[in-house]
Parts: structure tokens; sequence; C-alpha cells
């Protein structure tokens, strides 16, 4: 039996493959934390904040999809044109 997304649009991945992203973010904050009381610096959390922003998925997309399909579309690939 398969179970497709809905419109064949969606991503053909169960919940648990995404709770990867929760249980970094959640780690990330913990050591950000533990560092930030032992050494004073705010640098891991900003990083850890970063990333969280970065996981946020919206419609099944997340920002970090997005800026690599920004990028993938300006800058790397090159773009053909057919005028017809």
């Amino acid at each position: 039996m398969y179970i497709y997304p809905d419109n064949m649009k969606g991503s053909s991945v169960l919940f648990l493959w995404r709770l990867r992203d929760l249980v970094l973010i959640l780690v990330g904050a913990v050591v950000s934390v533990l560092v930030l009381i032992g050494l004073k610096t705010v640098v891991p959390l900003a990083v850890t904040a970063t990333a969280a922003f970065m996981f946020i998925r919206f419609d099944d997309q997340c920002i970090l999809d997005y800026l690599k399909d920004a990028y993938r579309f300006c800058v790397s690939t090159q773009q053909y044109f057919l005028w017809r």
C-alpha cells in the first residue's frame, strides 16, 4: 500500500523524519544555554536561533529549502530561455 501526499506536491516523508530538526534545535538550545552559563558568550545561542528559524516549515517547505532554491535559480545553474 502506498500513501501519497496531497496532490502529489508534498514530500513523501513521515512525521518522525521531520522530528530530527526538532531534536537538533532542542539539543542545540541546551548546549547553547550551558555555554552561555559557563563561558558567558551568546554566539552559540545566536547560531541555534538562526538554525531554528531556517528549519521552520510553511506549506511543506522550510526557509532553508527556499534559500537553496533561490541560490540555484539566481547563481549556480544556467537559465535557458527558448523563444519561439
